[in-house]
């Protein structure tokens, strides 16, 4: 169940009388500095609950004056309710009622400023929202002060909060790199969640992806997975307070997502093509298009897990599934990546990436110019062009490695368990050739390639220092390779993993960018059944017993245990991703 609630009533300065009594009600009272301010504030509580659990995110913002320090109280409308883990601030929960108290870098909040929360939590008989809260004893309902603070200057202005930072001035020329000589967006939602996993803050200024994985998360998505309650404008308006060159959003929502697997099917049926372009392309486009974001690099990265299952995942293959056959057919795929890069495209300073799959999925023979096929027909579809697309990235949200140090295809090893023919063994000599089969295919010759390394580290004890050269051609792969896998195919919450190259602009021709565009610790799917209100289901392939399918050559899953479902936080994984990182935190 998606649960939300938004406060917005105003507020005054407290008077004594209401402090004292806030003390009969053994609340703790403002300081005497507080207590001569204006005070208002306003908080957005969004929740995804599972039986027995949920997952809770809350923003505060501030409306009045300056705070240097906050408590925040809300009670559980049920008995039942606890928290059991939170970030962020310091929880406390005394019968039903909450507090959280800032920690020392999140404390101070400007007028209009806010900061983010969080916390994991159980329920048992219901889980409702609280539907009162209060910061340092101020009930919250958003509206700022009309007066100025009690005890200040009088006859001086009042100072409002702005409702957005300064708009971002003329459109530069579009760059042919994007990601050089610019500073990312750092996801404050994802930064906070990071940093409540020790040593956490070692990573969480990284830039990562923002996706819009649903219609909600266009305003603002109603649960606490990977956006929490912030929507594209509060994004973009964080990223031009930040002072940032760029920012990437995933671009996630096509009808029939994810045909060929369960953890992250979406909220759009296969036909409802009109619905994906009104309802949630043309917002974004409309968004995007403001003026006020015309200085910053908005990089879009459009549609994983989609056009190479039109390939690999369709009949006559024994890796067909009938909702694959189903996309292909109704070529809505097609249409809809076709008509996302048109609109998106059409905005001066966006940057189309078109998700390419990964060197495990499309690099035989048989997959690799067929896909590129597919992407052309994609890019000139619905009124689109080529010219929309800025580039494409490989291994999003995928756990390839970036480069074989020791391991590379050779006609002796092809035949090898691990490598099966396929052409490549890491994702940069596969997004190397792919961009030059694209470039033969009509797209420009400017195109760049992104490599997700968000979690390709694989550190750790099990990593090889070098090439094995003796043994059978199964042993030499083996111990020469980095990726330590069960299969290629395997791609939920893999077990082992670690964080890869910090992303940088550049890294090796053709390659404009290394990045991370999935938000490390957020899961893939969950490892048992979870009934939610999104629509993701459960795959077994996330599941740490199941003996696999044709897909991954009926091996084990490889999945870690106690995963919740895609896009929630997993603090578990993080802590193996920092544990295993290569190269090492």
């Amino acid at each position: 169940m998606n649960l939300r609630s938004r406060l917005s009533i105003r507020q005054k300065a407290v008077a004594v009388a209401g402090a004292s009594a806030l003390v009969a009600a053994g609340l703790v009272t403002l300081p005497a500095s507080s207590a001569l301010a204006a005070p208002g504030c306003s908080v957005t509580y969004s929740a995804n609950q599972w039986q027995g659990g949920f997952s809770a995110s809350i923003t505060i913002r501030n409306v009045g004056d300056p705070i240097n320090g906050w408590t925040l109280r809300f009670t559980f409308p049920d008995s039942g309710q606890r928290v059991s883990q939170g970030w962020s601030a310091t929880w406390s929960q005394s019968g039903s009622q909450v507090t959280a108290q800032s920690q020392s870098w999140n404390g101070n909040l400007a007028t209009g400023a806010s900061t983010s929360i969080g916390f994991n939590g159980s329920w048992s008989g219901s889980n409702p929202a609280p539907t009162s809260f209060s910061v340092n004893n101020v009930a919250c309902n958003g509206t700022a002060p009309t007066t100025p603070p009690t005890g200040g200057p009088t006859g001086g202005p009042t100072n409002p909060p702005t409702t957005r930072p300064p708009t971002g001035g003329p459109t530069p020329a579009r760059v042919d790199n994007p990601y050089a000589g610019a500073t990312g967006y750092v996801n404050p939602e994802w930064k906070a969640k990071a940093e409540s996993v020790s040593g956490g803050n070692r990573v969480s200024n990284t830039p990562t992806g923002v996706w819009i994985d649903r219609i909600a998360a266009i305003e603002g998505t109603p649960d606490s997975s990977s956006n929490g309650p912030m929507g594209v404008k509060d994004h973009l308006d964080e990223a031009l307070a930040q002072g940032v060159g760029y920012i990437q959003f995933v671009i996630y929502n096509l009808p029939g997502r994810d045909c060929a697997a369960l953890a992250s099917n979406g909220e759009l049926e296969a036909g409802e093509i009109d619905r994906y372009k009104t309802e949630y392309i043309d917002p974004i486009a409309a968004i995007q298009d403001d003026p006020a974001y015309a200085s910053l690099r908005i990089i879009n990265i459009i549609e994983i897990d989609s056009l190479p299952n039109l390939v690999t995942n369709v009949s006559p293959r024994e890796t067909a599934t009938a909702n694959c056959d189903t996309m292909k057919a109704n070529g809505n795929y097609v249409k809809g990546v076709g008509y996302a890069l048109a609109k998106l495209g059409a905005i001066p300073n966006v940057y189309n990436y078109i998700d390419a799959g990964h060197h495990g999925w499309i690099g035989w023979d048989d997959n690799f110019r067929a896909s590129a096929t597919i992407f052309a027909e994609a890019a000139r579809a619905e009124g689109s062009t080529t010219s929309n697309v800025h580039g494409f990235i490989a291994n999003t949200a995928n756990y390839s490695a970036t480069l074989e140090p020791y391991l590379n295809v050779t006609e002796a090893n092809r035949q090898s368990r691990w490598i099966d023919w396929n052409r490549y063994v890491d994702e940069q000599r596969f997004a190397q050739a792919l961009r030059t089969e694209l470039i033969s295919q009509g797209f420009s010759s400017s195109i760049g390639m992104l490599i997700d390394t968000s979690r390709n580290g694989w550190g750790g004890s099990a990593r090889p220092t070098g090439a094995v050269t003796s043994g059978t051609v199964d042993q030499q792969v083996d111990g020469s390779r980095i990726d330590r896998r069960i299969h290629l195919g395997n791609w939920c919450n893999q077990s082992g993993a670690g964080l890869g190259e910090r992303p940088r602009a550049n890294p090796a021709s053709g390659i404009d960018a290394y990045v991370w565009i999935k938000p490390p610790g957020e899961s893939d799917g969950s490892s048992t059944l979870i009934e939610n209100e999104e629509g993701k289901g459960f795959d077994r392939m996330c599941d740490p017993t199941y003996g696999g399918n044709p897909r991954n050559n009926n091996n084990m899953s490889g999945a870690l245990s106690g995963a919740p479902i895609s896009g929630a936080w997993f603090a578990a994984q993080f802590q193996q991703l920092m544990q295993n990182a290569y190269p090492a935190l």
